[in-house]
């Protein structure tokens, strides 16, 4: 079920399924929440909550004029996001510069985590910004041209073009260029102490494939960073969409290793 939820100047469309535990599941560039479509019928079916946002800037989802969406600003909505349906804790599960956004909300509020489940993501300050520098430099003017080229790179599958098919035309263009001028990778560097820190349980989840951000190393410094091991899942890049079943079943499996009281599993 998509629900629309106001918060102070913002507007955030989000799917909302099932019952049980909450579950937060965060997009990366250039996505939006249709990225879990084909996970989140599997969580759901296993006993989860399953919420998934568009990010503020990206897909449905709206914020002021002149705003950054920057992911520090993405954590902050987030939070407000969580307050707004009334959910203590959550798991957190995100992809892409998404876990930008997901390690910046641990760090300021571990508290409000069972654990975090990171795919595909960000390392310190290794973003691969190289691969949306293009549309950073994007002249405005020429937004509409985007999306046809955004669907030659990356409309590998029929549910990628499905997922970029909403930065169709000047409007959806000027969005992606807006949303690619806002990341910021210095956002992150030197976060992984403070990760640790926070003490969170936590999983990482990789495409084989990937060539956006390699397995090898990125993967395996951000899984080394938290002290957890590496899932490697037969995908690229967006193995939400490649390989659903995989990962489906990979944050299950995390899902249920986690502790039924989070400030105990905190304290120890």
């Amino acid at each position: 079920m998509a629900t629309t939820i106001q918060i102070a100047g913002v507007r955030i469309c989000a799917q909302d399924e099932g019952d049980g535990r909450p579950l937060l599941l965060l997009h990366g560039f250039p996505a939006h929440r249709y990225l879990w479509s084909r996970v989140i019928p599997r969580l759901v079916q296993a006993g989860f909550r399953a919420i998934a946002p568009d990010l503020v800037g990206y897909g449905e989802s709206e914020g002021p004029d002149g705003a950054r969406i920057d992911m520090a600003s993405q954590a902050d909505w987030m939070l407000q996001l969580l307050d707004r349906l009334g959910i203590e804790r959550v798991t957190l599960i995100a992809h892409d510069v998404g876990t930008a956004a997901a390690q910046l909300l641990a760090v300021k509020a571990p508290r409000r985590l069972r654990g975090l489940a990171l795919l595909d993501g960000v390392y310190e300050d290794n973003w691969a910004i190289e691969a949306v520098a293009s549309i950073q430099a994007w002249d405005p003017a020429d937004a509409a041209r985007l999306f046809p080229v955004l669907r030659r790179r990356l409309g590998r599958t029929e549910a990628l073009r499905e997922m970029l098919a909403a930065y169709q035309g000047e409007r959806g263009g000027l969005r992606l260029i807006r949303a690619a001028r806002d990341l910021d990778p210095r956002q992150t560097a030197g976060i992984g102490a403070r990760l640790r820190d926070a003490g969170l349980a936590a999983a990482v989840l990789w495409g084989e494939r990937d060539d956006f951000l390699p397995i090898d190393p990125v993967g395996q410094r951000l899984a080394q960073s938290l002290g957890t091991t590496l899932t490697r899942l037969p995908g690229g890049h967006f193995t939400p969409l490649d390989c659903p079943a995989e990962v489906s079943e990979a944050l299950c499996t995390f899902l249920r290793s986690l502790p039924a009281d989070p400030l105990q599993a905190l304290a120890t």
